[in-house]
């Protein structure tokens, strides 16, 4: 068994990353990924680059590094959508799997005959979950969507960057994953339904949903208080101190998380004064007096080194943390002991490893399996449309010369 979804089969047409990133995780947990690509081109995101992976001598390889993040555990077939063969083997391939996962326009596969509405007779049990800008209902569904475009529409970026800076988006495409999780959600509460009722259905992903379903706190913030949230920089809306701090050679991360730790923060800190002072002994108290316990506390924390504080604070049970890069990220060795660093064989290395992040997700009887590396490009087209459909070589010969696949 190689996973949880062991025996489920998926007709991928997604492509960038939102798509990509709900069906590398369905991948992972085991499902059987038939990636559908066009000949010739691909998925855009192979040509994101550079950087592209390396080989084992530490030269370029054709392969992206951005593809290669969202697109292991898959099989790429190459298939022309614009002819009729190629729509025909489509749906054939549609027939042998359990879900349609599909990021094109609303309305964009229509044209091919591979709507929902156009597939739902003929496969009724298929889960088919698409993954738009702005869903496929309301005046902007026809709308293309882009993660910083959402970012930007969703509210993400008015509460993120300093307080007297320009609005930032996140350094990581944070609404192109999330709705790629939420479609991966999505998919398997509709497989648990089609196993009570046989019943497939529908499932419409949008991307602006789901942000404003993640503004979470700074949303429910506005709601119960009609009030616009600003932008604090790393600082938390709700719980202070709970941000950055210069010290005397770097920055940390203080994130006080209840009044307990506050005290014992003040205590090692040598003010143990502002714990008792009733402006700032409660939390409450504290998000109230932001402004006036912030100018207290920055220049204490600027008088001791960074190693200071995180021994020191880790020791009090104080929560403390660096502000790593990606290099100390991947060096870290709690990173490290969860394994978080993955090496798979390449074809474009000549099965020399390249190093992936793996999956976060760890489950004591059925974990993630890492099977296939990103594809290549069509990698897996004839072994594909042998196995499903049962095609001979002179078929795949006939296909290939018409530029079909």
């Amino acid at each position: 068994m190689t996973g949880p979804l062991d025996g489920l089969r998926i007709f991928d047409l997604t492509r960038i990353l939102a798509g990509p990133v709900c069906t590398q995780i369905l991948g992972d947990l085991g499902a059987d990924v038939i990636k559908v690509e066009r000949p010739g081109v691909g998925d855009d995101t192979r040509g994101f680059a550079p950087p592209y992976i390396r080989d084992a001598s530490g030269a370029e390889t054709s392969e992206s590094a951005y593809f290669s993040c969202a697109n292991r555990n898959k099989r790429s077939v190459t298939l022309d959508l614009t002819k009729p063969r190629g729509q025909d083997l489509a749906r054939r391939l549609i027939g042998k799997c359990d879900v349609l996962v599909e990021n094109f326009k609303t309305g964009g596969l229509a044209k091919y005959g591979l709507g929902y509405d156009q597939l739902k007779d003929a496969f009724p049990g298929l889960v088919y979950c698409s993954v738009t800008g702005f869903g496929h209902t309301g005046p902007y569904a026809e709308r293309p969507g882009y993660d910083v475009l959402i970012q930007g529409m969703g509210g993400l970026m008015s509460v993120t960057g300093e307080p007297d800076g320009a609005p930032q988006k996140s350094g990581v495409p944070v609404a192109d994953i999330m709705a790629g999780m939420y479609a991966a959600v999505s998919i398997n509460a509709a497989l648990r339904h089609r196993e009570v009722t046989g019943e497939g259905q529908f499932i419409d992903i949008g991307m602006l949903d789901v942000q404003v379903a993640f503004s979470t706190i700074m949303g429910a913030n506005y709601l119960a208080t009609g009030e616009v949230p600003k932008r604090l920089g790393n600082a938390h809306p709700n719980i202070v101190p709970y941000q950055s701090f210069a010290t005397a050679d770097g920055d940390i991360i203080l994130a006080v998380g209840n009044d307990g730790q506050f005290k014992r923060f003040c205590e090692f800190a040598g003010v143990p004064q502002l714990a008792a002072d009733e402006r700032f002994g409660t939390n409450a108290a504290r998000v109230r007096n932001r402004d006036e316990l912030l100018p207290l506390l920055e220049p204490v924390v600027a008088e001791r080194p960074s190693r200071h504080w995180l021994e020191g604070l880790e020791a009090c049970n104080v929560s403390c943390g660096p502000i790593n890069d990606l290099e100390q990220v991947f060096n870290d060795p709690q990173v490290e002991a969860r394994g978080m660093r993955l090496r798979m064989p390449h074809p474009a290395t000549g099965d020399a490893p390249i190093e992936l992040i793996a999956s976060p997700i760890r489950m004591s009887a059925t974990p993630p399996s890492y099977r296939h590396a990103p594809p290549m490009l069509g990698q897996h087209t004839d072994e594909v449309l042998k196995e499903l459909l049962d095609l001979d070589d002179d078929a795949l010969t006939a296909l290939h010369a018409d530029g079909v696949i």
